[in-house]
């Protein structure tokens, strides 16, 4: 199972069609997208998509923000999730770089509780920049 993270917290994922892989993905309403994919492969159907998914095989791995920032670039104003190994210090970059919601394992969630994300659930405020400022 997975746990869905958003600004609000913890929530049961609440999509139930199916999610093509990208290279069988012509017709799909849903769309996952591996990391070393390109989104441009779905610039011309991205009004007809109505979520793309994109994997984080790693938490090291960032490919995932420049592939969510580059949607958005793109036109895409769907619903756009992260996948995979994201944890919850990375909330603010990818609520930043695009994505609307986080997709967890549940055990993840387990040693990362819903504290920890609802903390950063105020993305536009946790950066850097602000911290300077208050600080």
């Amino acid at each position: 199972m997975s746990v869905i993270v958003s600004d609000k917290g913890f929530a049961s994922d609440d999509w139930v069609g199916p999610i093509a892989d990208l290279e069988d993905s012509e017709n799909a309403v849903a769309v996952d997208l591996a990391s070393h994919d390109d989104p441009t492969a779905l610039q011309e159907r991205l009004n007809s998509i109505q979520l793309i998914r994109v994997d984080f095989p790693s938490f090291a791995d960032g490919r995932g923000f420049t592939i969510a920032r580059h949607l958005r670039l793109l036109g895409y104003t769907g619903r756009l999730r992260a996948k995979g190994h994201v944890i919850s210090d990375q909330y603010a970059m990818a609520r930043r770089s695009g994505f609307d919601e986080v997709e967890i394992s549940d055990e993840l969630a387990a040693r990362q509780p819903e504290g920890e994300w609802n903390f950063r659930a105020d993305w536009q405020a946790n950066d850097y920049q602000n911290r300077l400022r208050t600080g």
